[in-house]
Formats: structure tokens, C-alpha cells, sequence
């Protein structure tokens, strides 16, 4: 035990430096987006009555969007908050091509007073791959 002491009192900048560096990973993680896997984002949207706001761009969601969502593309959202506000109080979950735009959402819609937010991990993709079905929006 004496050694641990003695180590940790010659070396105690680094010991400082890795409780600083593990106090702002821990923070960064408390703030950053819930990801949920396709099979969660079901049951958040069964039980929960989370809505679904796809951000990818229109000639994406031709291919088919998830079911009941919204499709306010990324490059939009800041100028459609007011489509979303009436959701406030529910859970969102965003959704892309593969999980990076709708991770950028997230952080536009935090910093608008949004808070219970979700990241569908994988996107559309992962969607598709979990064999869950996609809706054609209608010409």
C-alpha cells in the first residue's frame, strides 16, 4: 500500500490530469443523446408515444420513411421548431440515413429547449436491417 502512496504522490499530476479528463468524459456523457437501438425506438414509440422526426434529405425518404414520422430535413429544422413544439412533452427520437445528422439534431434541438431526445443508433439502415417496415410517402 505504502507503493501505491508513493507512486501516486510522485506522479500526482497525472493522477490530477486523469480526474479531470474522466470528470469531462462523464459530463459530456450525461449531456449527450440517449441512442436507441430500432427495437427500442419500437417500444418507446408503443409505450411512450415518442414521435419520430426523419432529417434526411427528400430524395432519401423516397425510398420509404418510418411509419407515423415527421420529415423536417436537417437542413430546415431551425426554421421548423414551430412543427415541433406541440411535442415538448414527449419523447422524440431522430432519425437519418445512419445515426450522424439526427446526433447533430439532437444537439440543435437541445440548445432550443427540447429534452427528452433520442438517436436511433445505425439510422434508417439499422432499421431496415432489424426487418422493420418503411413507409413510401405518397406522390
Amino acid at each position: 500500500m505504502q507503493q501505491y502512496l508513493e507512486f501516486v504522490g510522485r506522479n500526482w499530476t497525472l493522477f490530477l490530469a486523469l480526474a479531470l479528463v474522466s470528470f469531462f468524459l462523464a459530463r459530456s456523457q450525461k449531456g449527450g443523446a440517449n441512442n436507441l437501438n430500432a427495437q427500442q425506438a419500437v417500444e418507446k414509440m408503443s409505450h411512450h408515444d415518442a414521435i419520430v422526426v426523419d432529417v434526411r434529405e427528400a430524395n432519401e425518404v423516397a425510398s420509404g420513411m418510418i411509419r407515423d414520422s415527421i420529415h423536417i430535413p436537417l437542413a430546415q429544422l431551425k426554421d421548423r421548431f414551430n412543427e415541433l413544439e406541440k411535442y415538448t412533452n414527449k419523447p422524440i427520437i431522430m432519425a437519418c440515413r445512419s445515426g450522424n445528422r439526427s446526433a447533430h439534431a439532437i444537439n440543435i434541438l437541445r440548445k432550443n429547449g427540447f429534452t427528452d431526445l433520442y438517436n436511433l443508433k445505425g439510422g434508417v439502415m439499422a432499421w431496415q436491417h432489424a426487418s422493420l417496415p418503411l413507409k413510401r410517402k405518397k406522390a
